[in-house]
C-alpha cells in the first residue's frame, strides 16, 4: 500500500468537496469511507477553513495531511461530481494511480455558467422572489433589473478580489440606492419589497443550510463557524442598505413603506419556481436537475401557503415547509444518487428569513430597538423551526439508511 498516495488522494478529494460548498459531514465521511475501502482506518477533521486527515500505517507510523480551505463559492455541480467519484472509488476500489487519474478527470469535467447566464440567474432570482414578497408586476421587473446591477457589481468585485465583507456592503449599497432612486422618482411602488427580493441574491443560502445540517449532524464547531459567517454577512447587508437609506433620504425624503401586493397562490408558485431556476444557475446546477431542484421549492411553498390558508400559524407553516423541502431532497437524492444538499438548498431558499433579517437590521440602524428585538426574536424563531423540520426528516432518513445497511451485511 502506498500510504502517501492514498493520503494525498483523500485529502485532495476532501479539499475539493469543501471548496465546492459540501457539508462538513460529507467531507469527513467521504474521506473515511475511501480509506476504509482500502482497509485503512482514518481520522478526518474538517472545519470551514481547514481539513486535516490522519492515518496509521501497518508499522504503526502516523501520517497526516492538512489542507487550508480558503474562500469558496456555491458550486453544487462540483459537490455532486466529487460525491459520485467518492462512491465510485469505494465501490470499485481501483488501483490508487487509477483513482488519482479519475480525480483529475473529474477536475477536467467541471463546467460553469458564463457571466451572461449568471446575470440572467440574478434577474430571475430577484424578480421571482419579489413576487413572493408582494411586489407589483412593474416592481418585479425593476427588481430583476436591480438584480442585474447587483450581479454586475459582484462580478467586478470578484475580479478585483475584493474582501467578501466589503464586497457585500458595496453590492447592497449600490443596489439599494438604485431601488430608492426608482421609488423616489415614482417608478416603483414599494422600495422595501424590491430591495428584499434583490437582497436574496446576497443571503448566504448554501452557508445557512450547511450551518443547520452541520449542527444537526453534531459538527458543532463547523455549524457555529458558519452561523457567525451568516451573521457577518447579514451585518454587511444591513450596513450597505442603511448607508443607501441615508443617502436617499437626503435627496428624496423619508421613505414610507407601502403594503405588499397580494398575489394568487398560482402566481406565487410560479414566482418561487422562476426564482429558484435563477438560483440554480447561480449555484451552478446543470441540466434537468435544475428543474427538479426548483420544483422542490414549489412543493414547499405550496405547503407553506396552504398551512396558513387553513388556519395554521406562521411558525407551523415554516415547519411544514421545511419538512416538505427536506423530505423531497432526501427522496430525490436516493432516486437520482445525488447529494441531498443539491435539492435542499434550493427548495428551502424561499424560507430563509431574508425579509426578517432586512427588517431586523433596518430597525436597529434606525434606532427602533423595541421593534428590533421583536423582529429579531421572530427571525430566530423562524430559523429554529426550519432547523427542527430539517432535523426531523434528515435524522429519520439517516436511521433508515443505517438499518438498511445493517440488513445487507
Amino acid at each position: 500500500m502506498d500510504y502517501n498516495k492514498l493520503l494525498d488522494l483523500v485529502a485532495d478529494l476532501g479539499y475539493r468537496l469543501a471548496m465546492s460548498g459540501a457539508e462538513t459531514f460529507r467531507v469527513e465521511e467521504s474521506i473515511n469511507l475511501i480509506t476504509k475501502a482500502y482497509g485503512i482506518e482514518s481520522e478526518a477533521f474538517a472545519v470551514p477553513n481547514c481539513l486535516i486527515v490522519s492515518i496509521e500505517t501497518s508499522e504503526g507510523k502516523p501520517m497526516t495531511r492538512m489542507r487550508r480551505i480558503g474562500y469558496h463559492g456555491n458550486n453544487l455541480d462540483s459537490v455532486e461530481k466529487y460525491s459520485n467519484l467518492s462512491r465510485r472509488i469505494c465501490s470499485q476500489k481501483p488501483d490508487l494511480a487509477l483513482a488519482v487519474q479519475w480525480l483529475k478527470e473529474t477536475d477536467a469535467s467541471q463546467v460553469s455558467y458564463n457571466n451572461l447566464l449568471k446575470l440572467l440567474g440574478c434577474f430571475l432570482g430577484a424578480g421571482g422572489f419579489s413576487i413572493l414578497y408582494g411586489c407589483t408586476y412593474l416592481d418585479c421587473l425593476f427588481a430583476g433589473l436591480c438584480g442585474l446591477i447587483l450581479g454586475l457589481v459582484d462580478i467586478l468585485m470578484n475580479k478585483m478580489r475584493v474582501n467578501q465583507f466589503f464586497r457585500i456592503i458595496i453590492c447592497a449599497f449600490i443596489m439599494s440606492v438604485a431601488a430608492y432612486t426608482l421609488a423616489g422618482i415614482g417608478l416603483i411602488y414599494n422600495a422595501d419589497t424590491v430591495i428584499i427580493g434583490v437582497l436574496m441574491l446576497l443571503v448566504p443560502g448554501l452557508l445557512f443550510t450547511n450551518a443547520l445540517r452541520d449542527i444537526i449532524y453534531g459538527d458543532t464547531n463547523s455549524g457555529i463557524n458558519r452561523v457567525v459567517q451568516v451573521i457577518l454577512i447579514a451585518a454587511a447587508i444591513a450596513l450597505g442598505t442603511a448607508a443607501a437609506w441615508g443617502v436617499s433620504e437626503v435627496f428624496f425624503g423619508v421613505h414610507v413603506s407601502l403594503p405588499p401586493t397580494e398575489h394568487s397562490i398560482i402566481l406565487q408558485l410560479v414566482g418561487s419556481f422562476v426564482a429558484c431556476i435563477g438560483f440554480s444557475i447561480i449555484f451552478n446546477v446543470h441540466g434537468f436537475g435544475m428543474n427538479l431542484c426548483a420544483f422542490g421549492s414549489v412543493l414547499a411553498w405550496a405547503a407553506y401557503v396552504l398551512t396558513l390558508r387553513y388556519g395554521g400559524n406562521e411558525l407551523l407553516a415554516y415547519f411544514i415547509a421545511a419538512v416538505v423541502a427536506s423530505a423531497y431532497s432526501e427522496i430525490m437524492a436516493r432516486i437520482r444518487k445525488y447529494p441531498a444538499i443539491s435539492y435542499l438548498v434550493i427548495a428551502v431558499l424561499p424560507f430563509i428569513p431574508g425579509a426578517s433579517v432586512y427588517y431586523t437590521m433596518t430597525h436597529a440602524v434606525r434606532g427602533d430597538m423595541e421593534t428590533f428585538s421583536q423582529v429579531g426574536l421572530r427571525t430566530f424563531a423562524i430559523t429554529g423551526v426550519i432547523a427542527v423540520g430539517i432535523l426531523l426528516i434528515s435524522t429519520g432518513f439517516r436511521v433508515l439508511s443505517l438499518r438498511k445497511a445493517r440488513k445487507m451485511k
